[in-house]
């Protein structure tokens, strides 16, 4: 048998701590599983544990991460076609990953009870969370609007996806706190109702002005693969590829409502912890790709493309040597080029506009 490359083998104890986490933390649940433990389950040591991932959350985030990522590969037999029927499709994927009250306490279905604290434990967490939850409204509002576009030219329904996502949130901390109070069926007609809606929602693009440079050098992205879609993100097609820090998520927006229709734009998460919060939004992401998957068809899903970028490799090539929580940085692509360059608060727009 051929010996594993360094890498090869980094990668099979990767997985096996997963795995291995994943039992440890639905038979003992998040406070009471031990590292230790995980690492006797794995059959590796606990410093390979920590090689792997720098604590207990960080682990628990990419448990859940991975779960919600095989989640969302199921694609929908008859799409919805109205904002009616999408939101109560979007709120039926949802409701199904809820835990009942006759689940056993520390089964798979329960394996999420303790995301919500472990978010509320820091300052950084609750940023992230707060922006890849602002990043979830505009994907969801922007597939929205491709069933029904807005009455005028500046309308937009992200806080129409932003009502959906605080119902179906809250229905999921309640499910776990206080089981047997929700009804699936009320909360998907709820969300139904909110079809129905006027929030008078209208987009404004900021007043900032970011450093702007005009290049004119090759552009040659790395491969990567976009989480909506899950294939090969186009990084070279003319259009707007945003490295965003994940304080920074909201900005994506700016670049899909400036940029020209048929321009390809990119969001490219990057993160300054990318153990412990780039699973963190993959999770959260995942949830909500779930749902569009089977609530929309193909043509309806957001022309945002979303690219994690742990290693930094896209971050590297677009400019950005030490990508952080708070970067905001954006290149226009032409023809295998990058035809301008920003940075800073506002470079989303600038960059997007032609």
């Amino acid at each position: 048998m051929a010996r594993l490359t360094r890498a090869e083998a980094q990668e099979r104890n990767r997985a096996k701590v997963l795995a291995a986490a994943r039992e440890e933390f639905a038979e003992r649940g998040f406070r009471e599983a031990k590292i230790d433990s995980i690492a006797d389950r794995a059959d590796l040591t606990r410093g390979a544990v920590y090689s792997n991932f720098p604590g207990k959350r960080a682990l628990y985030f990419a448990v859940l991460a991975g779960l919600a990522e095989q989640a969302s590969g199921v694609t929908p037999a008859e799409p919805a076609l109205t904002v009616r029927e999408a939101l109560g499709a979007v709120a039926r994927t949802w409701v199904t990953r809820l835990p009942l009250a006759t689940d056993d306490e520390h089964g798979p279905s329960r394996l999420g009870m303790d995301l919500m604290p472990e978010i509320l434990a820091d300052e950084v967490t609750r940023k992230s969370f707060a922006q890849v939850m602002k990043l979830n409204a505009v994907l969801l509002g922007l597939a929205l609007e491709r069933l029904r576009p807005p009455r005028t030219p500046d309308g937009r329904l992200v806080r129409l996806a932003e009502a959906a996502l605080t119902v179906l949130q809250g229905a999921g901390q309640l499910a776990g706190a206080a089981p047997g109070f929700v009804e699936p069926f009320d909360v998907i007609r709820v969300c139904e109702q909110l079809a129905d809606l006027d929030l008078d929602d209208r987009w404004a693009a900021a007043p900032m002005v970011p450093r702007v440079r005009l290049p004119a050098e090759p552009w040659s992205p790395p491969a990567a693969t976009d989480a909506i879609t899950g294939e090969p993100a186009r990084l070279a097609a003319d259009g707007v590829v945003a490295v965003l820090g994940m304080h920074r998520l909201s900005a994506a927006e700016e670049a899909v409502r400036a940029a020209p229709p048929e321009a390809e734009v990119t969001a490219v998460v990057v993160t300054s912890a990318p153990d412990e919060l780039m699973p963190l939004a993959r999770l959260c992401v995942a949830e909500v790709v779930a749902c569009l998957r089977e609530a929309f068809p193909r043509p309806a899903w957001p022309r945002l493309r979303v690219v994690y970028d742990e290693s930094g490799e896209v971050a590297a090539a677009a400019g950005v040597s030490e990508p952080h929580d708070r970067t905001e940085t954006a290149i226009r692509v032409e023809s295998g080029r990058i035809a301008l360059r920003a940075d800073g608060f506002g470079a989303c727009h600038t960059a997007a506009t032609p």
